[in-house]
């Protein structure tokens, strides 16, 4: 099944099996209403019954079309962004046939992330089968007090969405052959965590690296994003059991992520330099696994101790944004990944958490996840106490913490800074702003499949 989302109004040649009306009551009447005039007075009188009422949702058909009235509820802290888009997400999606979505919104500053919102309740993969497993049109129409919506926001939105709903498939599909870039040549260049992480599947290893360098760039910063890309993850001899293996096939989300991100904002039209590392590996068991006691040695020149193999995602994203600030002279790295269970605890299963070296950095990467409806939130920046976490006798460092009770999150985090050579002092001293995302156990919207969206654009 093919589900296309057009952000436009239902052409009048269509009849849509549902026509879904989401917005605060009272908006709804005051704006929505004048639409209503061609229609039998059924719909009217439900449309005044749900404002009277003060219902949370009401149906009423007409016709082949069944109207459905939601409302939107207004109540949001000032970490929620500029409408509830976990909300929209709720509401929309499933169903058969072609569905007819109107937003009625306060401000036109809340089209992004409340058209976003749409986009991820229809992911793009299904291997299901059927006879109403048919091909369907979503048109997705924005109702503002300030007018109508502009092409070119409308655009970019559609595009955003390919991609968020891009990101969804990649995670959501099976593992799948891995290209390999430089199989062996990881090892011998020095690539000492992806290459061991991944060297015991059958599919060796990948560092992907996607640029976009405009001849006339519009500024001098160069953004940088890396994605952990464990394409499954077994957890190595340090094996995950007791059902805990079962959808790690998400666990390449943070590279999904960034390709998307990547895609979304070359595709946008951004004009200064932009980069895309993607650490692709496989966490198998086999003769060749890494062993917990093995000391590696990152591309970063840190050794490292390890004394778990499940904790193989800051082996790979250190390597990636080594090469990140080395190779690529990045000037902002964001790093992303499903990096550790303690994020639930951490922040909850609706916001990513941010650890950040630059308050401002931080900053700018929360409010670009609230225009666009992906929620993160900052946790505690503390390298200088936590780095003790991974003391190691026999290395530089160790791979997993001493206290799980001490703010695990964090110190996966900071790991990745350190190892990946962004704390280093000096005059090779790397001098950027970096920021990593942790979106773990962010959960998608109710009843749509285990998709990983969370991709902030910063730029």
């Amino acid at each position: 099944m093919s589900t296309n989302i057009h952000y436009k109004a239902v052409p009048d040649s269509v009849t849509p099996r549902q026509t879904l009306v989401v917005g605060d009551r009272q908006l709804v009447q005051d704006l929505y209403s004048p639409k209503l005039q061609k229609l039998d007075g059924s719909v009217q009188k439900a449309l005044e019954l749900f404002v009277s009422e003060k219902l949370d949702s009401i149906s009423q058909w007409s016709g082949k079309t069944e109207y459905k009235f939601v409302h939107l509820s207004g109540e949001r802290s000032r970490n929620m962004g500029l409408v509830r888009s976990d909300l929209i997400s709720d509401v929309v999606g499933g169903g058969k046939g072609d569905v007819s979505i109107t937003l009625v919104l306060d401000t036109a500053d809340a089209v992004p992330a409340a058209g976003l919102a749409v986009a991820r309740a229809y992911p793009m993969y299904s291997r299901k089968t059927g006879k109403d497993n048919e091909d369907r049109n979503i048109y997705v129409e924005f109702i503002t007090k300030n007018g109508s919506v502009s092409n070119e926001v409308l655009s970019k939105i559609s595009i955003t969405a390919e991609s968020i709903r891009l990101c969804a498939r990649l995670v959501d599909t099976p593992c799948v052959k891995t290209t390999i870039i430089s199989g062996t040549d990881l090892r011998d260049q020095g690539f000492g965590g992806l290459w061991n992480v991944g060297k015991a599947a059958s599919n060796p290893p990948a560092l992907v690296v996607l640029e976009h360098n405009p001849e006339k760039a519009s500024n001098d910063s160069r953004y940088v994003f890396v994605g952990k890309g464990i394409v499954y993850d077994t957890g190595g001899l340090s094996i995950k059991i007791s059902g805990n293996m079962v959808g790690m096939k998400e666990d390449m989300g943070g590279s999904a992520a960034c390709f998307s991100a990547f895609v979304s904002a070359v595709k946008n039209g951004y004009s200064g330099y932009l980069a895309c590392v993607l650490c692709l590996a496989e966490n198998a068991v086999g003769p060749n696994a890494q062993r917990p006691d093995d000391i590696l040695t990152l591309y970063s020149g840190k050794t490292i101790e390890v004394n778990n193999t499940d904790a193989e995602g800051r082996l790979v994203l250190a390597d990636g944004v080594a090469y990140a600030a080395k190779n690529l002279r990045a000037t902002h790295i964001i790093d992303m990944a499903t990096l550790t269970g303690a994020q639930l605890i951490t922040t909850g299963n609706k916001f990513a958490s941010i650890l950040s070296n630059s308050t401002s950095f931080e900053s700018k990467v929360i409010q670009s996840g609230q225009k666009i409806g992906d929620w993160c939130f900052p946790i505690l920046y503390a390298p200088e106490t936590l780095k003790k976490e991974f003391d190691s006798k026999v290395a530089d460092f160790r791979n997993s913490v001493k206290d799980r009770m001490n703010a695990q999150t964090s110190c996966a985090g900071h790991f990745v800074e350190i190892c990946g050579g962004l704390r280093e002092s000096g005059d090779e001293a790397w001098k950027g702003e970096w920021a990593h995302v942790d979106m773990g156990k962010c959960l998608p919207p109710s009843g749509v499949s285990q998709s990983i969206s969370h991709a902030p654009l910063p730029l």
